[in-house]
Protein backbone atom coordinates (compact mmCIF):
# COMPACT_ATOMS: atom_id res chain seq x y z
CA UNK A 1 0.00 0.00 0.00
CA UNK A 2 3.01 2.44 0.81
CA UNK A 3 4.70 1.54 -2.21
CA UNK A 4 2.07 2.10 -4.19
CA UNK A 5 1.08 5.25 -2.91
CA UNK A 6 4.18 6.73 -3.20
CA UNK A 7 4.70 6.01 -7.05
CA UNK A 8 1.29 7.46 -7.38
CA UNK A 9 1.99 10.82 -5.88
CA UNK A 10 5.62 10.47 -7.63
CA UNK A 11 4.41 9.97 -11.16
CA UNK A 12 1.65 12.95 -10.56
CA UNK A 13 4.63 14.71 -9.73
CA UNK A 14 6.65 14.85 -12.18
CA UNK A 15 3.83 14.31 -14.94
CA UNK A 16 3.08 17.52 -13.89
CA UNK A 17 6.45 19.04 -14.02
CA UNK A 18 6.72 17.45 -17.30
CA UNK A 19 3.67 19.51 -18.42
CA UNK A 20 4.39 22.74 -16.70
CA UNK A 21 7.75 22.53 -18.27
CA UNK A 22 6.53 22.38 -21.98
CA UNK A 23 4.23 25.31 -20.93
CA UNK A 24 6.83 27.15 -19.67
CA UNK A 25 9.00 27.26 -22.81
CA UNK A 26 5.91 28.55 -24.29
CA UNK A 27 5.14 31.12 -21.56
CA UNK A 28 9.18 32.65 -21.60
CA UNK A 29 8.77 32.47 -25.83
CA UNK A 30 5.96 34.98 -24.96
CA UNK A 31 7.27 36.97 -22.94
CA UNK A 32 10.74 37.78 -24.92
CA UNK A 33 7.92 39.06 -27.95
CA UNK A 34 6.20 41.06 -24.94
CA UNK A 35 9.21 42.43 -23.51
CA UNK A 36 10.15 44.32 -26.44
CA UNK A 37 6.45 45.80 -26.23
CA UNK A 38 5.83 46.44 -22.56
CA UNK A 39 9.20 45.92 -20.19
CA UNK A 40 7.43 47.33 -17.57
CA UNK A 41 5.22 44.18 -16.82
CA UNK A 42 8.47 41.72 -16.84
CA UNK A 43 9.02 42.09 -13.32
CA UNK A 44 5.24 40.52 -12.30
CA UNK A 45 5.85 37.50 -14.80
CA UNK A 46 9.21 36.50 -14.87
CA UNK A 47 9.55 34.97 -11.48
CA UNK A 48 6.20 32.92 -11.01
CA UNK A 49 7.30 29.73 -13.52
CA UNK A 50 10.50 29.62 -12.27
CA UNK A 51 9.08 29.23 -8.79
CA UNK A 52 6.28 26.75 -10.01
CA UNK A 53 9.13 24.91 -11.44
CA UNK A 54 11.40 24.69 -7.98
CA UNK A 55 8.65 23.66 -6.22
CA UNK A 56 7.70 20.62 -8.15
CA UNK A 57 10.82 19.58 -8.35
CA UNK A 58 11.47 20.07 -4.67
CA UNK A 59 8.30 17.85 -3.99
CA UNK A 60 9.37 14.89 -5.59
CA UNK A 61 12.96 15.02 -4.40
CA UNK A 62 11.79 15.67 -1.09
CA UNK A 63 9.24 13.00 -1.69
CA UNK A 64 12.23 10.51 -2.50
CA UNK A 65 14.41 11.50 0.24
CA UNK A 66 11.55 10.27 2.52
CA UNK A 67 10.72 6.97 1.41
CA UNK A 68 14.88 5.83 1.08
CA UNK A 69 14.68 7.32 4.81
CA UNK A 70 12.17 5.38 5.63
CA UNK A 71 12.99 2.18 3.52
CA UNK A 72 16.14 2.09 5.32
CA UNK A 73 15.42 2.69 9.16
CA UNK A 74 13.62 0.34 11.89
CA UNK A 75 11.44 1.50 14.31
CA UNK A 76 13.35 0.64 17.47
CA UNK A 77 10.67 1.31 20.11
CA UNK A 78 7.26 -0.20 19.72
CA UNK A 79 5.23 0.80 16.99
CA UNK A 80 3.02 3.97 15.62
CA UNK A 81 0.21 3.17 17.40
CA UNK A 82 1.54 2.82 20.66
CA UNK A 83 0.24 4.27 23.75
CA UNK A 84 3.50 6.78 24.32
CA UNK A 85 3.64 7.92 20.91
CA UNK A 86 4.35 12.01 19.80
CA UNK A 87 3.04 12.61 16.37
CA UNK A 88 5.29 15.61 14.50
CA UNK A 89 3.46 16.47 11.59
CA UNK A 90 5.18 19.59 10.01
CA UNK A 91 4.53 20.46 6.66
CA UNK A 92 5.71 23.10 4.19
CA UNK A 93 5.75 24.03 0.81
CA UNK A 94 8.16 21.97 -0.50
CA UNK A 95 7.74 19.07 1.28
CA UNK A 96 5.15 15.95 1.75
CA UNK A 97 4.36 14.62 5.51
CA UNK A 98 2.60 10.99 5.05
CA UNK A 99 0.41 10.65 8.07
CA UNK A 100 -2.28 8.33 8.01
CA UNK A 101 -4.64 7.55 11.00
CA UNK A 102 -3.54 4.65 11.65
CA UNK A 103 -0.53 4.17 9.63
CA UNK A 104 2.65 6.64 9.02
CA UNK A 105 4.66 6.88 6.53
CA UNK A 106 8.02 9.24 6.71
CA UNK A 107 11.24 10.09 8.15
CA UNK A 108 10.88 8.92 11.91
CA UNK A 109 13.15 9.08 14.79
CA UNK A 110 12.63 6.78 18.03
CA UNK A 111 13.65 8.00 21.15
CA UNK A 112 14.80 5.48 24.07
CA UNK A 113 11.57 5.94 25.81
CA UNK A 114 9.50 4.54 23.06
CA UNK A 115 8.09 7.49 21.84
CA UNK A 116 7.88 7.85 18.17
CA UNK A 117 8.49 11.03 16.03
CA UNK A 118 7.35 11.50 12.66
CA UNK A 119 9.20 14.28 11.75
CA UNK A 120 9.76 16.08 7.69
CA UNK A 121 11.43 19.11 8.40
CA UNK A 122 12.90 21.57 5.98
CA UNK A 123 15.37 24.20 7.79
CA UNK A 124 14.78 26.61 4.62
CA UNK A 125 11.51 27.11 5.08
CA UNK A 126 10.78 30.25 7.85
CA UNK A 127 6.97 29.44 8.05
CA UNK A 128 6.00 25.58 9.17
CA UNK A 129 2.70 24.31 9.69
CA UNK A 130 2.65 21.88 12.43
CA UNK A 131 0.49 19.92 15.09
CA UNK A 132 2.32 17.98 17.76
CA UNK A 133 0.23 15.56 19.98
CA UNK A 134 1.70 14.16 23.28
CA UNK A 135 -0.20 10.96 25.15
CA UNK A 136 1.60 11.10 28.71
CA UNK A 137 0.55 9.31 31.78
CA UNK A 138 -1.71 11.61 33.30
CA UNK A 139 -2.78 13.81 30.06
CA UNK A 140 -2.51 14.04 26.62
CA UNK A 141 -2.50 17.76 24.43
CA UNK A 142 -1.95 18.60 20.92
CA UNK A 143 -0.12 21.75 19.77
CA UNK A 144 -0.69 23.32 16.27
CA UNK A 145 0.77 26.06 14.55
CA UNK A 146 -0.96 27.02 11.11
CA UNK A 147 -4.32 27.69 9.46
CA UNK A 148 -5.91 26.23 12.53
CA UNK A 149 -10.13 26.61 12.43
CA UNK A 150 -12.12 25.80 15.59
CA UNK A 151 -15.72 24.64 15.40
CA UNK A 152 -17.53 24.30 18.08
CA UNK A 153 -20.35 23.42 16.89
CA UNK A 154 -18.99 19.70 15.16
CA UNK A 155 -16.43 19.94 18.15
CA UNK A 156 -13.59 20.05 15.69
CA UNK A 157 -9.86 21.49 15.04
CA UNK A 158 -9.23 21.85 11.67
CA UNK A 159 -5.29 22.43 10.16
CA UNK A 160 -5.81 23.07 7.00
CA UNK A 161 -3.37 22.39 4.26
CA UNK A 162 -3.18 22.72 0.57
CA UNK A 163 -0.33 20.71 -0.22
CA UNK A 164 0.08 17.13 -1.19
CA UNK A 165 -0.10 16.18 2.34
CA UNK A 166 -1.79 12.58 3.72
CA UNK A 167 -4.55 12.76 6.25
CA UNK A 168 -4.62 12.53 10.37
CA UNK A 169 -6.78 12.75 12.26
CA UNK A 170 -6.70 12.63 16.54
CA UNK A 171 -9.70 12.29 19.31
CA UNK A 172 -8.44 13.90 22.36
CA UNK A 173 -10.23 14.54 25.57
CA UNK A 174 -8.81 17.83 26.77
CA UNK A 175 -8.92 16.68 30.77
CA UNK A 176 -5.94 16.03 32.62
CA UNK A 177 -6.65 12.93 33.86
CA UNK A 178 -5.98 10.91 31.46
CA UNK A 179 -7.29 7.36 31.72
CA UNK A 180 -10.07 7.69 34.46
CA UNK A 181 -13.11 6.46 32.62
CA UNK A 182 -15.57 7.75 35.56
CA UNK A 183 -14.35 11.72 35.08
CA UNK A 184 -14.35 11.69 30.91
CA UNK A 185 -17.93 10.62 31.26
CA UNK A 186 -18.19 14.53 31.59
CA UNK A 187 -16.05 15.42 29.09
CA UNK A 188 -16.33 16.40 25.16
CA UNK A 189 -14.21 14.66 22.90
CA UNK A 190 -12.46 16.89 20.66
CA UNK A 191 -11.40 15.72 16.68
CA UNK A 192 -8.50 17.14 15.24
CA UNK A 193 -7.96 16.90 11.59
CA UNK A 194 -4.86 17.82 9.77
CA UNK A 195 -4.32 17.14 5.09
CA UNK A 196 -5.95 17.36 2.21
CA UNK A 197 -9.07 16.42 3.87
CA UNK A 198 -8.88 18.64 6.37
CA UNK A 199 -8.15 21.24 4.29
CA UNK A 200 -11.33 20.50 2.11
CA UNK A 201 -13.49 19.94 5.03
CA UNK A 202 -12.72 22.77 7.01
CA UNK A 203 -15.26 25.59 7.47
CA UNK A 204 -14.48 29.31 6.27
CA UNK A 205 -13.69 31.62 9.51
CA UNK A 206 -16.19 33.87 10.55
CA UNK A 207 -13.52 35.20 13.34
CA UNK A 208 -9.76 35.17 13.13
CA UNK A 209 -7.89 36.36 16.38
CA UNK A 210 -3.97 37.29 16.52
CA UNK A 211 -3.38 35.70 19.85
CA UNK A 212 -2.79 31.70 20.49
CA UNK A 213 -5.63 29.52 21.92
CA UNK A 214 -5.98 26.84 24.70
CA UNK A 215 -9.18 24.29 24.63
CA UNK A 216 -9.96 22.99 27.85
CA UNK A 217 -12.86 21.32 30.08
CA UNK A 218 -14.51 22.15 32.92
CA UNK A 219 -16.17 19.00 33.13
CA UNK A 220 -14.64 15.88 34.76
CA UNK A 221 -14.54 16.20 38.44
CA UNK A 222 -14.74 19.84 38.36
CA UNK A 223 -16.48 21.10 41.84
CA UNK A 224 -14.22 19.05 43.87
CA UNK A 225 -11.48 21.49 45.43
CA UNK A 226 -8.80 18.97 45.14
CA UNK A 227 -9.61 17.85 41.21
CA UNK A 228 -10.21 21.84 40.77
CA UNK A 229 -6.14 22.43 41.43
CA UNK A 230 -4.98 19.24 40.10
CA UNK A 231 -6.59 18.90 37.18
CA UNK A 232 -7.54 21.89 35.90
CA UNK A 233 -5.78 25.13 37.59
CA UNK A 234 -2.13 23.50 38.23
CA UNK A 235 -2.54 22.36 34.49
CA UNK A 236 -3.69 25.51 32.97
CA UNK A 237 -1.27 27.52 34.71
CA UNK A 238 1.63 25.13 33.17
CA UNK A 239 0.56 25.33 29.72
CA UNK A 240 -0.83 29.02 29.47
CA UNK A 241 1.70 30.84 31.77
CA UNK A 242 4.59 30.86 28.74
CA UNK A 243 2.05 33.61 26.72
CA UNK A 244 2.39 36.48 29.87
CA UNK A 245 -1.77 37.12 29.19
CA UNK A 246 -1.67 37.17 25.38
CA UNK A 247 -3.74 33.69 24.99
CA UNK A 248 -7.38 32.91 24.62
CA UNK A 249 -9.39 30.44 26.43
CA UNK A 250 -12.15 28.42 24.73
CA UNK A 251 -13.24 26.14 27.18
CA UNK A 252 -15.21 23.24 26.79
CA UNK A 253 -18.15 21.57 28.73
CA UNK A 254 -17.86 24.92 31.02
CA UNK A 255 -19.48 25.06 34.34
CA UNK A 256 -20.30 28.88 34.70
CA UNK A 257 -20.25 28.35 38.51
CA UNK A 258 -16.71 27.16 37.99
CA UNK A 259 -15.51 30.00 36.08
CA UNK A 260 -16.79 32.71 38.72
CA UNK A 261 -14.86 30.44 41.58
CA UNK A 262 -11.47 30.84 39.62
CA UNK A 263 -12.05 34.30 38.21
CA UNK A 264 -8.68 36.06 39.63
CA UNK A 265 -6.80 33.29 38.41
CA UNK A 266 -8.50 33.03 34.45
CA UNK A 267 -7.83 36.65 34.21
CA UNK A 268 -4.49 36.42 35.71
CA UNK A 269 -3.71 34.14 32.57
CA UNK A 270 -5.14 35.63 29.99
CA UNK A 271 -6.13 39.02 29.09
CA UNK A 272 -9.33 38.03 26.99
CA UNK A 273 -13.08 37.54 27.47
CA UNK A 274 -13.56 33.31 27.67
CA UNK A 275 -14.87 31.90 25.55
CA UNK A 276 -17.90 29.64 25.48
CA UNK A 277 -17.05 27.22 22.82
CA UNK A 278 -20.00 24.79 22.54
CA UNK A 279 -22.45 27.45 22.04
CA UNK A 280 -20.33 29.64 19.23
CA UNK A 281 -22.04 29.48 16.07
CA UNK A 282 -18.62 30.87 14.88
CA UNK A 283 -15.60 29.42 13.60
CA UNK A 284 -12.61 30.89 15.41
CA UNK A 285 -9.53 30.80 13.31
CA UNK A 286 -5.95 31.17 15.13
CA UNK A 287 -2.20 30.29 14.02
CA UNK A 288 -1.49 28.41 17.29
CA UNK A 289 -3.54 26.82 19.19
CA UNK A 290 -3.20 23.60 22.49
CA UNK A 291 -6.27 21.58 22.51
CA UNK A 292 -6.00 19.67 26.20
CA UNK A 293 -3.34 20.64 29.29
CA UNK A 294 -0.01 19.99 29.96
CA UNK A 295 0.35 18.37 33.54
CA UNK A 296 3.00 16.47 35.89
CA UNK A 297 1.89 13.22 36.89
CA UNK A 298 1.56 13.25 40.14
CA UNK A 299 -0.99 15.18 42.14
CA UNK A 300 -0.38 19.18 42.48
CA UNK A 301 2.95 18.73 41.38
CA UNK A 302 5.40 20.20 39.03
CA UNK A 303 8.61 18.60 37.67
CA UNK A 304 11.26 21.55 37.48
CA UNK A 305 13.42 19.90 35.77
CA UNK A 306 10.70 19.22 33.18
CA UNK A 307 8.98 22.85 33.39
CA UNK A 308 9.98 26.43 33.19
CA UNK A 309 7.98 26.59 36.42
CA UNK A 310 8.09 25.23 39.69
CA UNK A 311 5.88 25.28 42.95
CA UNK A 312 7.29 28.20 44.51
CA UNK A 313 6.46 30.06 41.40
CA UNK A 314 2.68 28.51 41.15
CA UNK A 315 2.08 29.46 44.67
CA UNK A 316 4.04 33.10 44.22
CA UNK A 317 1.59 33.41 40.99
CA UNK A 318 -1.57 32.97 43.42
CA UNK A 319 -0.74 35.20 45.80
CA UNK A 320 -0.22 37.41 43.43
CA UNK A 321 -3.75 36.68 41.94
CA UNK A 322 -5.38 37.43 45.29
CA UNK A 323 -3.34 39.85 46.92
CA UNK A 324 -1.92 38.18 49.79
CA UNK A 325 0.24 39.66 52.26
CA UNK A 326 2.13 37.43 54.27
CA UNK A 327 4.78 35.80 52.68
CA UNK A 328 6.34 33.70 55.31
CA UNK A 329 4.89 31.83 58.49
CA UNK A 330 5.85 33.37 62.05
CA UNK A 331 8.56 32.23 63.26
CA UNK A 332 8.93 32.07 66.77
CA UNK A 333 12.56 32.43 67.70
CA UNK A 334 12.72 35.61 66.11
CA UNK A 335 9.37 36.82 67.52
CA UNK A 336 10.29 36.56 71.26
CA UNK A 337 6.96 35.46 72.21
CA UNK A 338 5.17 38.81 71.70
CA UNK A 339 3.01 37.29 68.79
CA UNK A 340 0.53 34.02 68.93
CA UNK A 341 1.24 31.78 66.07
CA UNK A 342 -2.20 31.23 64.41
CA UNK A 343 -4.12 28.18 64.05
CA UNK A 344 -6.79 27.26 61.22
CA UNK A 345 -9.03 24.29 62.34
CA UNK A 346 -10.85 23.30 58.78
CA UNK A 347 -14.20 22.38 60.00
CA UNK A 348 -16.88 20.15 57.74
CA UNK A 349 -20.47 20.20 57.86
CA UNK A 350 -21.21 16.26 57.43
CA UNK A 351 -18.78 13.82 56.59
CA UNK A 352 -14.98 13.55 58.37
CA UNK A 353 -15.83 16.70 60.87
CA UNK A 354 -14.33 17.03 64.25
CA UNK A 355 -17.55 16.35 66.47
CA UNK A 356 -15.39 18.01 69.01
CA UNK A 357 -14.13 21.09 68.18
CA UNK A 358 -14.60 23.20 71.31
CA UNK A 359 -12.18 21.05 72.84
CA UNK A 360 -9.36 21.09 70.69
CA UNK A 361 -9.53 24.84 70.05
CA UNK A 362 -9.55 25.13 74.24
CA UNK A 363 -6.47 22.97 73.96
CA UNK A 364 -4.65 24.71 71.43
CA UNK A 365 -5.42 28.53 72.67
CA UNK A 366 -3.75 26.98 76.41
CA UNK A 367 -0.34 25.82 74.41
CA UNK A 368 -0.36 28.83 73.31
CA UNK A 369 -2.21 29.55 70.10
CA UNK A 370 -4.64 32.14 68.64
CA UNK A 371 -7.07 29.60 66.91
CA UNK A 372 -9.65 30.34 64.07
CA UNK A 373 -11.95 27.57 62.85
CA UNK A 374 -13.61 27.67 59.64
CA UNK A 375 -15.26 26.26 56.89
CA UNK A 376 -13.24 26.64 53.47
CA UNK A 377 -16.36 27.39 50.81
CA UNK A 378 -16.11 28.43 47.11
CA UNK A 379 -15.64 31.59 47.90
CA UNK A 380 -11.94 31.66 46.95
CA UNK A 381 -10.77 35.22 47.33
CA UNK A 382 -12.13 34.75 50.80
CA UNK A 383 -10.71 31.35 51.37
CA UNK A 384 -7.23 32.36 50.44
CA UNK A 385 -7.47 35.42 52.27
CA UNK A 386 -8.02 33.60 55.87
CA UNK A 387 -5.71 30.61 54.81
CA UNK A 388 -2.96 33.02 54.28
CA UNK A 389 -2.77 34.88 57.47
CA UNK A 390 -1.81 31.77 59.53
CA UNK A 391 0.85 29.18 60.24
CA UNK A 392 -0.11 26.12 60.96
CA UNK A 393 -3.73 24.42 59.36
CA UNK A 394 -5.11 21.36 60.22
CA UNK A 395 -8.19 19.27 59.12
CA UNK A 396 -9.07 15.38 58.34
CA UNK A 397 -8.28 14.27 55.37
CA UNK A 398 -10.54 16.21 52.61
CA UNK A 399 -10.53 18.22 49.53
CA UNK A 400 -10.83 21.26 51.99
CA UNK A 401 -7.01 20.77 52.40
CA UNK A 402 -5.78 21.88 49.00
CA UNK A 403 -6.34 25.35 50.14
CA UNK A 404 -2.78 24.80 52.03
CA UNK A 405 -2.04 26.21 48.18
CA UNK A 406 -2.39 29.40 50.32
CA UNK A 407 0.17 29.06 53.16
CA UNK A 408 2.68 30.83 53.33
CA UNK A 409 6.32 29.82 53.03
CA UNK A 410 7.19 27.46 55.96
CA UNK A 411 3.94 27.39 56.89
CA UNK A 412 2.81 24.26 58.86
CA UNK A 413 0.04 21.25 57.32
CA UNK A 414 -1.59 18.92 60.01
CA UNK A 415 -3.27 16.12 58.20
CA UNK A 416 -5.40 14.20 60.33
CA UNK A 417 -6.01 10.60 59.12
CA UNK A 418 -9.27 8.26 59.38
CA UNK A 419 -9.30 4.69 59.70
CA UNK A 420 -9.94 3.02 56.09
CA UNK A 421 -6.19 2.51 55.47
CA UNK A 422 -5.95 4.91 52.77
CA UNK A 423 -2.67 6.69 54.32
CA UNK A 424 -1.63 6.26 50.68
CA UNK A 425 -4.24 8.13 49.44
CA UNK A 426 -3.42 10.91 52.46
CA UNK A 427 0.31 11.05 51.44
CA UNK A 428 -0.39 11.11 48.08
CA UNK A 429 -2.88 14.08 47.55
CA UNK A 430 -1.22 16.43 50.47
CA UNK A 431 1.66 14.71 52.22
CA UNK A 432 4.30 14.44 48.85
CA UNK A 433 2.95 17.63 47.18
CA UNK A 434 3.23 20.18 50.32
CA UNK A 435 7.27 19.41 50.82
CA UNK A 436 7.08 21.26 46.92
CA UNK A 437 5.00 23.89 48.62
CA UNK A 438 8.02 24.93 51.45
CA UNK A 439 5.35 23.26 53.48
CA UNK A 440 6.16 21.44 57.08
CA UNK A 441 3.99 18.21 57.09
CA UNK A 442 2.75 16.78 59.63
CA UNK A 443 0.38 13.74 59.99
CA UNK A 444 -1.84 12.61 62.71
CA UNK A 445 -3.43 8.93 62.06
CA UNK A 446 -6.25 8.27 64.30
CA UNK A 447 -7.12 5.25 66.45
CA UNK A 448 -10.13 3.27 66.14
CA UNK A 449 -11.54 4.91 69.04
CA UNK A 450 -11.37 8.09 67.73
CA UNK A 451 -13.72 7.38 64.72
CA UNK A 452 -17.34 7.98 64.75
CA UNK A 453 -17.28 4.00 62.95
CA UNK A 454 -17.20 2.78 66.19
CA UNK A 455 -20.73 3.79 66.99
CA UNK A 456 -21.79 2.17 63.81
CA UNK A 457 -19.96 -1.27 63.94
CA UNK A 458 -19.66 -3.73 66.22
CA UNK A 459 -16.32 -4.23 67.53
CA UNK A 460 -15.24 -7.42 65.55
CA UNK A 461 -16.56 -5.84 62.37
CA UNK A 462 -14.44 -5.75 59.46
CA UNK A 463 -15.20 -1.99 58.79
CA UNK A 464 -13.04 -2.05 61.94
CA UNK A 465 -10.49 -4.55 61.89
CA UNK A 466 -9.91 -5.35 58.44
CA UNK A 467 -10.19 -1.89 55.97
CA UNK A 468 -8.43 -3.58 53.13
CA UNK A 469 -10.77 -6.15 52.53
CA UNK A 470 -13.41 -3.66 52.09
CA UNK A 471 -10.99 -1.39 49.53
CA UNK A 472 -11.09 -4.87 47.74
CA UNK A 473 -14.47 -4.97 47.03
CA UNK A 474 -13.73 -1.37 44.70
CA UNK A 475 -13.80 2.66 45.89
CA UNK A 476 -17.60 2.89 46.02
CA UNK A 477 -17.82 1.16 48.56
CA UNK A 478 -14.84 2.20 50.48
CA UNK A 479 -15.47 5.60 49.66
CA UNK A 480 -18.90 4.95 51.41
CA UNK A 481 -18.28 4.32 54.51
CA UNK A 482 -14.82 5.70 55.22
CA UNK A 483 -15.22 9.16 53.37
CA UNK A 484 -19.19 9.38 53.79
CA UNK A 485 -20.13 7.52 56.87
CA UNK A 486 -17.05 8.60 59.38
CA UNK A 487 -16.93 11.59 61.76
CA UNK A 488 -13.71 12.15 63.94
CA UNK A 489 -13.51 12.89 67.67
CA UNK A 490 -9.96 13.80 68.22
CA UNK A 491 -8.42 12.69 71.54
CA UNK A 492 -7.14 15.89 72.19
CA UNK A 493 -4.82 14.73 75.13
CA UNK A 494 -3.15 12.27 71.86
CA UNK A 495 -3.23 14.81 69.85
CA UNK A 496 -1.45 17.75 71.90
CA UNK A 497 1.72 16.33 70.96
CA UNK A 498 0.74 17.04 67.78
CA UNK A 499 0.32 20.53 68.05
CA UNK A 500 3.66 20.94 70.22
CA UNK A 501 4.94 19.29 67.75
CA UNK A 502 4.12 22.27 65.08
CA UNK A 503 5.28 24.77 68.10
CA UNK A 504 9.10 23.26 67.64
CA UNK A 505 8.94 23.85 63.78
CA UNK A 506 7.84 27.43 64.06
CA UNK A 507 11.10 27.77 66.39
CA UNK A 508 13.28 26.27 63.63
Amino acid sequence: GEKITYETIFARSFSRYDQKKLGYGAFLGCLLIALSFCIVFKPYLGPLPVLNMRMSMDVGLNMLRIMDSFSSEKLRGGDISSSMTTIVTETSSSEIEMVEESNTTGTNETISNGTTVINNKNSSQQKEMKAVCHVEESTEFCEMNGDIRVDGKSSTVFMAVDTMVANSSWVIGPYARRGDEEAFKRITKWSIKSGVDAYEEAPQCDQRHNVPAIIFSTGGYAGNNFHDYTDIVLPLYLTSRQFDGEVKFLITDKNPWWIEKFRNILQMLSRYELVDIDKEVNVHCFTSVIVGLKRYPKELKIDPSKSPYSMKEFRQFLRSAYSLKKENAINMKDNGGKKRPRLLIVSRKSTRAFTNTNAISGMATRLGYEVVVTEVDSHVARVAEMVNSCDVMMGVHGAGLTNMVFLPENAILIQVIPIGGFEWLAKTDFGEPSKDMNLRYIGYKIKTEESSLIQQYPPDHEVLNDPYAVQKRGWYEFKSIYLQKQNVNLDVDRFRATLLRALELLHQ
